[in-house]
Order: C-alpha cells, then sequence, then structure tokens
C-alpha cells in the first residue's frame, strides 16, 4: 500500500551540535560532544559522521597537523615524498583509532605535525605567503595525488570524520582522549551526494571547519565562482564550497565573520530598503560584489575556527538550530535534546532567526 503523509517520518536531514569554552580553557572532553550528537541519532542514516576539535594539540601549537586518508601505500608514499620536499617533518604517526564493528572498510588514516621550509619555497616559488602554500599543498596532494585526501590542515586543531553513525565514529577515534575549548559535530543523512570517508562533514581548510544540515541548490554558481580563485571541489559533497567561501571571505577579502554572514545569508532586498541609509548601501554592495556566494536552500550551519565559531541558518530559517548557555559554555545543536542531554540545566535557550549569525569568540 502506497504511503500517505503523516504515515512515514522522513527525517528534515542531518544534525549539528557545537560546544564553545568562552575562557579558551581545553575543558571539555571529546566524550561529550559524542554524547551531544547521539541523541539525535535519527537525523542520521549511518553515511556519514565527524568531529572538529580545537585545542586538542597543545604540544604542536605552532605546527600545521595535516589528517589525511589513504587508500593504499602509493598515495601514502607518494604524498610523504612531496611532504618531505617542502616541509619539515616534526612528528608523524598513524592517527589512534579503535576497531568498531559498525564502522567497516577504513581507510589508512594518518596525521603529521609540519613546518613549512621557507628556503625552498623561495628557491623555487618566490616568496609567498605561509597560508597560500598550505592551501596549495592540500589542492595540490588532494587533486594530483590518486587516494591521497587531506582532510583537515590547521594549527592546534583536528577534523576526525568517516563512514557511520557519528556516535560510532567518535569511538572509532576515541575522542575521549582528546580536550578541547571547543568542539563541532555532524551526522549526515545525504541525499544527492555518496556517502564515502572524504564526503563526510566537517569539512576543513586551515583552521576553518564547516557542519551543514541542508542542501545548497546554489551550489553550480558557487563552485563555479570560487574555482575562479583556484579552489577545487574534490570531495564530492556541497558543503564543501562553504568552507571555500569562508576562507576566501575571511583570509583574502579580510572581511569580518559578520559582514561574511551577510553575504552568504544575505538579507531580501525588501529588507534591505527599511535600512539606515549608510547599512543599505554597504549590503547592496556585498549584494551586488558578491552575488554568487550568496547560498541559497535550506541551510543551518556551525563555522568553527581558531578562537571561536559561528552558527548560522539559511534566511527563511528552512533548518532547526537551537542555541544555550551555561556558565562559560555556550551551546548550539539542531535539536534541544542535544544541549540538555549534556547540559540539563541550561540556561537562555533560544532559536535565532534566519540569517542572524551567532559569533562566540573566546576570551583569551
Amino acid at each position: 500500500m502506497l504511503k500517505k503523509e503523516g504515515e512515514i517520518r522522513i527525517p528534515s536531514g542531518c544534525a549539528i551540535s557545537g560546544i564553545i569554552n568562552k575562557t579558551g580553557e581545553c575543558s571539555i572532553n571529546g566524550s561529550s560532544i559524542v554524547k551531544s550528537i547521539a541523541h539525535m541519532h535519527d537525523r542520521s542514516n549511518g553515511l556519514g559522521g565527524g568531529f572538529a576539535g580545537y585545542g586538542i594539540y597543545p604540544e604542536y601549537a605552532d605546527q600545521y597537523a595535516f589528517h589525511v586518508f589513504y587508500e593504499d601505500m602509493t598515495a601514502r608514499e607518494e604524498t610523504e615524498r612531496y611532504l618531505d620536499r617542502y616541509f619539515e617533518m616534526v612528528n608523524l604517526s598513524r592517527i589512534p583509532t579503535r576497531k568498531h564493528p559498525r564502522i567497516k572498510d577504513e581507510p589508512q588514516i594518518w596525521r603529521y605535525f609540519v613546518n613549512p621550509i621557507f628556503t625552498l619555497l623561495q628557491e623555487e616559488q618566490e616568496e609567498i605567503d605561509e597560508k597560500q602554500f598550505i592551501v596549495e599543498t592540500v589542492f595540490h596532494i588532494n587533486t594530483f595525488i590518486k587516494g591521497a585526501y587531506i582532510f583537515s590542515s590547521g594549527k592546534n586543531m583536528g577534523v576526525f570524520k568517516a563512514v557511520g553513525f557519528p556516535e560510532d565514529v567518535g569511538e572509532f577515534y576515541r575522542l575521549e582522549e582528546y580536550d578541547a575549548y571547543s568542539w563541532t559535530a555532524h551526522g549526515r543523512y545525504p541525499t544527492n551526494t555518496p556517502g564515502w570517508w572524504g564526503g563526510a562533514h566537517p569539512f576543513a581548510l586551515l583552521d576553518y571547519s564547516i557542519v551543514h544540515n541542508g542542501e545548497i541548490s546554489s551550489y553550480d554558481a558557487n563552485r563555479r565562482f570560487i574555482e575562479m580563485f583556484d579552489y577545487k571541489c574534490n570531495l564530492q559533497t556541497d558543503t564543501e564550497v562553504i568552507t571555500y567561501i569562508i576562507d576566501y571571505l575571511n583570509r583574502k577579502q579580510g572581511l569580518n565573520y559578520e559582514n561574511i554572514a551577510k553575504i552568504i545569508a544575505a538579507p531580501f532586498w525588501e529588507e534591505i530598503k527599511r535600512m539606515p541609509e549608510a547599512e543599505a548601501k554597504r549590503i547592496t554592495l556585498f549584494r551586488n560584489t558578491f552575488a554568487s556566494l550568496l547560498i541559497t536552500g535550506p541551510f543551518s550551519i556551525i563555522l568553527g575556527f581558531n578562537g571561536g565559531f559561528m552558527a548560522l541558518n539559511d534566511r527563511l530559517k528552512l533548518r532547526s538550530m537551537v542555541t544555550g548557555e551555561k556558565d562559560n559554555i555556550v551551546y548550539i545543536a539542531s535539536e534541544e535534546c542535544a544541549i540538555r542531554a549534556i547540559c540539563p540545566d541550561i540556561e537562555n535557550i533560544w532559536a535565532p532567526q534566519g540569517g542572524e549569525p551567532i559569533i562566540v569568540r573566546v576570551n583569551r
């Protein structure tokens, strides 16, 4: 018999969660974010889960931490030859994991703590910006070395992701062994893209990381624009482009996160007409200059960065997101239950409006 409306439940797809300690103290154990995202189990379908932690590598805080998936030994050998050519290798090892009955077909998962070797850069490529070189390294390896994918490349932070339910992914990566001042998490329910290890969230570049609930109907326009500036979408999931948009607007264009929110979730023209003249001119300039970076379609995202995070809904608030506070801790999640699971006495809980950025920065 054909199922009718109301006879079958179709989740609104994906779950996101985030926690941050505003003091900057690394007091949040990885088990907390795993518990939070686990309470939204039914919003995922087992095809992707992941986490980003900030402040987790204090002993290597000055080095870039590359987390890499390898499909085979050949990919690893070629990648390490490339890294040895341009970087001082401070430490390298497999990322610690534990066998899990529901996490299967895992690739080789390695991490490298590295410093760029500037003498080689000057000799071979002329002197360039350090962060830009890291970005170019990521895109070179992900594009030209078959079977190798750098999926995390920031300082004192790291992404951990896999195919599986997020709580299983957290157990697989032994996240209870990490403490951070900020965590974000994602439970995936892919609709138009495959469930594979590289396509799980978060997506990261440098210290930026994105978890996303929704679907980007503007993906082609966003991708075509950002690829004009040498970004390469290699990971087969629309969310990847949001990370590169953030990097382009913040690092390259020098815009703050408040202004970035006005670009990717821009106010409607009717709303702009009601703004004070100076504000209306500023937002109109953004809309005209960065028209191709407007993200349309339903979304709620959490952007992690060194020193804070930003949560943002689409302009129509077509995806759920709530936030709350208790003492120095701020919580963001798709559902209130994910917050109360780890902070039963949460205070000041509310649902941000569409297009209203929630930006939290640590006080260090």
